[in-house]
């Protein structure tokens, strides 16, 4: 842990926002990680202009502060998909929402009466994984979260890694299969073309729509209609027994242990927090993956193995983190912040004031 982190439970509280594709979710959390009042909007269509998601945020925010004392909040964390910049001040492109290089701190730190922080989703979310969750008491975490796609987050030494342009952690994109799968990105053989939620529908669909006897079971239970297959439904069909659905899982599962072993060949952590609404397959899909992991490792059998754990935060898990990393930065822990804190704190207007480089280790 570093130098001057208090420990978990000590210190004020913040607000933590998660903004999704289709909602807007926040709420105060304590020291300890704990969401004591919550409230939720919709997101806004991604064709409105940023000024609209701004007022959702603001909405919220303001709702949570009515209902609380005065100074019991000392800071807001906003936690977006998308890229978010290495000062935590602008989000460079958010695929869901209208913001292409969105000053997202400094509007909002004009409206809002307290400092705020701004970070990528997934970053928050291993945040908090490592302060409260399964990677609690490792100093080297990195979460995996299995969605749609893949994405990640890095905590190493107890600083979370954002990388010198705060892109780190999209790993769904390393290639794995040269040549092999288009990816929504435009290159081939990327990860999350195999492990990840969309990987695991299509592949079940494919034998959906060729009638193959071996989905007879999954068929059955969309009503005879392959394109309304979703990743819950192929993961309660596992559980169930149905040998396709297991089939399913375990692959991805091991593909999932590849690109993890590629991840411990690079940062080598202590522990793999497996997060995501694939994750919810619970041993069905780690078994396989940690097998997996094992026969790719590089140096297996003469170096210590990571643990490939599931996340235990849930959904709350990005707007814990998002509102713990704020909270101590606005406290003007370096270690909280990759990029840019002001020497002596951070203005409530939220905009650079006299920054000093701080490094994220």
């Amino acid at each position: 842990m570093p130098t001057g982190m208090p420990p978990v439970g000590e210190g004020p509280h913040a607000v933590g926002v998660d903004i999704g594709g289709t909602k807007v979710a926040a709420g105060v959390v304590d020291a300890s990680g704990h969401v004591l009042r919550r409230t939720r909007r919709d997101t806004p269509h991604r064709s409105r202009s940023p000024r609209v998601v701004e007022d959702t945020i603001v909405s919220a925010v303001e709702e949570l502060l009515a209902g609380t004392p005065a100074g019991e909040v000392v800071a807001v964390g906003v936690g977006a998909a998308g890229f978010v910049s290495a000062d935590r001040a602008t989000v460079v492109f958010a695929p869901h929402l209208s913001w292409r290089g969105e000053p997202l701190r400094e509007a909002l730190g004009g409206r809002l009466p307290v400092p705020v922080f701004v970070d990528n989703d997934a970053n928050a979310a291993a945040w908090a994984e490592y302060r409260y969750g399964a990677g609690h008491g490792e100093s080297h975490v990195v979460l995996v979260n299995l969605g749609t796609g893949i994405g990640g987050g890095i905590v190493l030494d107890g600083r979370v890694v954002r990388g010198r342009y705060g892109i780190a952690g999209e790993f769904g994109h390393m290639q794995v299969v040269p040549d092999g799968i288009r990816c929504e990105c435009g290159n081939r053989g990327c990860w999350e073309q195999y492990a990840s939620g969309n990987a695991l529908v299509r592949e079940a669909r494919a034998l959906m729509t060729a009638d193959s006897p071996v989905a007879t079971d999954l068929l059955e239970r969309v009503g005879g209609r392959p394109e309304d297959l979703t990743g819950p439904v192929v993961t309660e069909a596992a559980r169930e027994g149905d040998a396709l659905a297991r089939e399913l899982l375990a692959e991805v599962g091991r593909w999932l242990g590849v690109g993890i072993a590629n991840l411990a060949a690079a940062l080598d952590p202590g522990t793999f927090v497996v997060g995501g609404g694939v994750s919810a397959a619970g041993d069905l899909l780690l078994a396989p993956a940690r097998e997996s992991f094992r026969r790719h490792l590089t140096g297996r059998g003469y170096r210590p193995e990571a643990r490939i754990v599931a996340a235990e935060l849930g959904n709350e898990a990005g707007l814990v983190g998002a509102a713990d990393l704020a909270r101590l930065a606005a406290a003007g822990l370096a270690w909280a912040d990759a990029g840019d804190l002001p020497s002596g704190g951070v203005p409530h207007d939220g905009t650079p004031g006299d920054l000093t480089r701080l490094s994220d280790g």
